[in-house]
């Protein structure tokens, strides 16, 4: 059993850093890059942001119950590190509940009121401008999301292997 869930707890945090990577450095860049329009490209990365965040809450569920199953069971000389580990996780968790209920609704409100196609709106629609303001908190949180996660996956690294008997 302790296998299992350690493989889980790998396994979600890979899926969880692993589908940020993915999207920051390969879907988006190339949905705007190919896509004939900008409001195409960003409705994919809209969506698939939306998928992304649900992906995230799972993961970060499954590592954040799994590193709780750890630490119960762990020396009192390891409880520390999973400590660190559920508070990194826990704060990630929470950013991603607040970009997926929070932010992309509100994106998605702004989108509609500027007329469908933010990009169209004039530069000094409140919808277009609070949209802008939106996106670039949207960036910073998934940027420290992504980097919380990486402090996690070297944690992970710099874990002792198990002993075995």
């Amino acid at each position: 059993m302790p296998t299992l869930i350690r493989f889980l707890r790998l396994l979600s945090i890979v899926v969880w850093v692993g589908g940020i990577i993915f999207f920051a450095f390969v879907l988006a860049p190339v949905a705007f890059s190919v896509l004939p329009s900008q409001h195409q490209a960003g409705s994919v990365v809209g969506g698939a942001l939306r998928v992304l965040d649900i992906l995230g809450l799972v993961s970060g569920a499954i590592f954040w119950l799994t590193t709780v199953l750890l630490f119960r069971e762990s020396d009192p000389a390891h409880k520390r590190r999973y400590e660190i580990q559920l508070l990194l996780s826990a704060v990630m968790l929470l950013a991603t509940a607040y970009l997926h209920a929070g932010i992309l609704p509100a994106m998605e409100q702004d989108r509609v009121q500027s007329g469908g196609d933010i990009e169209a709106a004039a530069k000094d629609n409140p919808a277009k401008m609070h949209f802008e303001q939106l996106h670039k908190r949207s960036e910073r949180l998934e940027g420290a999301i992504l980097f919380l996660g990486l402090g996690l996956v070297l944690l992970i690294a710099r874990e002792s292997p198990p002993q075995t008997q």
